[in-house]
C-alpha cells in the first residue's frame, strides 16, 4: 500500500516563505509525476505544481516566479518551496504521487492527507 506524509504547512505573514515535504512509501517499482494540488475553502482543487522522473516541471500561473517544486528521486520525495506568499495562497495542500506498484506492477495515483496553509497578517 503507497502511502505519503506530508508536512511544513502551517500560518505565515504575507511575504514570508513555508516549505512543504511529502514522502512517498510503501511498495513502490517506480514514480513518474509528483504534485501538489491546492484546495481553498469554497473552491475547487487546483494544480499548483508538478515534477516528472525527468525534471520536467509545471506550474500554476498564479505561483510562477514564487514557488519551486523539486524531489529526491532516491528518496521518493517531492518538496514545495513557497515564497513571497500571498492571502490568495491560503488552502490545504495536497501531495499526489502517480507510479508502478512492485512486483505487479500496476499503476497507482495516491493523495496526501493534505496540509493547511494559512497566509494572514
Amino acid at each position: 500500500q503507497v502511502q505519503l506524509v506530508e508536512s511544513g504547512g502551517g500560518a505565515v505573514q504575507p511575504g514570508g516563505s513555508l516549505r512543504l515535504s511529502c514522502a512517498a512509501s510503501g511498495g513502490i517499482f517506480s514514480i513518474n509525476k509528483m504534485g501538489w494540488y491546492r484546495q481553498a475553502p469554497g473552491k475547487q482543487r487546483e494544480l499548483v505544481a508538478s515534477i516528472t522522473s525527468g525534471g520536467t516541471t509545471d506550474y500554476a500561473d498564479s505561483v510562477k516566479g514564487r514557488f519551486t517544486i523539486s524531489r529526491d528521486n532516491a528518496k521518493n520525495t517531492v518538496c514545495l518551496q513557497m515564497n513571497s506568499l500571498k492571502p490568495e495562497d491560503t488552502a490545504v495542500y495536497y501531495c499526489n504521487v502517480e507510479g508502478r506498484r512492485l512486483i505487479t506492477m500496476w499503476f497507482f495515483a495516491v493523495w496526501g492527507q493534505g496540509t493547511l496553509v494559512t497566509v494572514s497578517s
